[in-house]
């Protein structure tokens, strides 16, 4: 697979300025960081939905109650998640959750009693909307506050830095690496990716972090190289499935792209469908080894 000088000049360019976005969200506080998925939270669901319909064109017959209920009750999940470090005032925003969550539910139920009639495939294509998109941005915006104190703080900060930079640098490291020397496919539901690209960005996410790592393991505690490694690891794995994942919807629904908010990457889910796969997984598995 050849090298389009073109491509990749948009994807550099959107990918710096995806970059400072996504920085500004997560280094000024954690305010910004919760507002920056929030927004990506809906912004997801709007494509899914879209490419659900796409796929089984029932689903573009669900009401709007269901349409927007289930994305603010996906946002539910992602502010029960905020932990005990975010309040407007008094009030926790996992209180919200539960109280906003729960008057959704109630108004579900009077909905159906109201209506008597339920789809049952249209339940299930939310419900894999839920856990897909809300579950793993909410883990992942629980680890931005898993830790209490200050100095954890700041570890929490670098642990998702860790996760954002093990996914950029595995995609574009598999990217030009599949461009120079790629040759044999990976799976026929995403064809430009090769063997040798993945494999390339798999080791070189790996080796930088570990890297990164060896250097900031004598500043932080929890900062082990085998850590670093493991998140590396985890992160490239998962996010490349993630990406093969979100491309067979695409196929699916006979579309490119999920979205055109970022030229070169497509929309929303193109450009977090490994992030989305790769949360989960980390945050169990700094449950397990923190």
């Amino acid at each position: 697979m050849a090298l389009n000088r073109v491509t990749f000049r948009t994807r550099a360019l959107t990918s710096l300025v995806f970059v400072a976005i996504m920085l500004l969200g997560l280094l000024w506080n954690q305010w910004s960081f919760f507002i920056l998925f929030s927004v990506i939270h809906f912004g997801c669901w709007v494509e899914y939905q879209k490419l659900v319909g796409l796929i089984d064109p029932r689903y573009q017959t669900i009401s709007s109650w269901h349409r927007y209920g289930v994305m603010l009750a996906g946002w539910c999940i992602m502010l029960a998640f905020t932990s005990d470090t975010y309040f407007i005032g008094h009030i926790s925003l996992k209180s919200v959750a539960y109280w906003l969550g729960l008057s959704i539910l109630l108004g579900s139920i009077i909905k159906i009693i109201i209506v008597r009639r339920i789809n049952l495939k249209n339940i299930s294509h939310s419900v894999l909307g839920l856990i897909y998109i809300s579950l793993s941005l909410g883990l992942f915006v629980n680890m931005r506050v898993i830790y209490a104190d200050d100095l954890e703080s700041r570890i929490s900060l670098i642990l998702v830095l860790m996760i954002i930079a093990s996914l950029w640098i595995n995609d574009t490291m598999a990217y030009l690496i599949g461009s120079w020397i790629g040759k044999t496919p990976l799976t026929k539901i995403s064809p430009k990716k090769t063997w040798e690209g993945t494999i390339g960005g798999i080791f070189m996410s790996i080796l930088v972090m570990t890297i990164v790592g060896r250097v900031l393991s004598s500043e932080v505690d929890w900062n082990s190289i085998l850590k670093w490694t493991g998140v590396a690891a985890i992160c490239s794995i998962a996010g490349t499935l993630g990406d093969i994942f979100q491309s067979k919807l695409k196929r699916m629904a006979g579309v490119k792209d999920s979205g055109h908010i970022m030229p070169g990457h497509g929309g929303f889910l193109d450009r977090f469908d490994s992030l989305l796969f790769a949360a989960p997984l980390v945050w169990i598995f700094v449950k397990l080894f923190t």
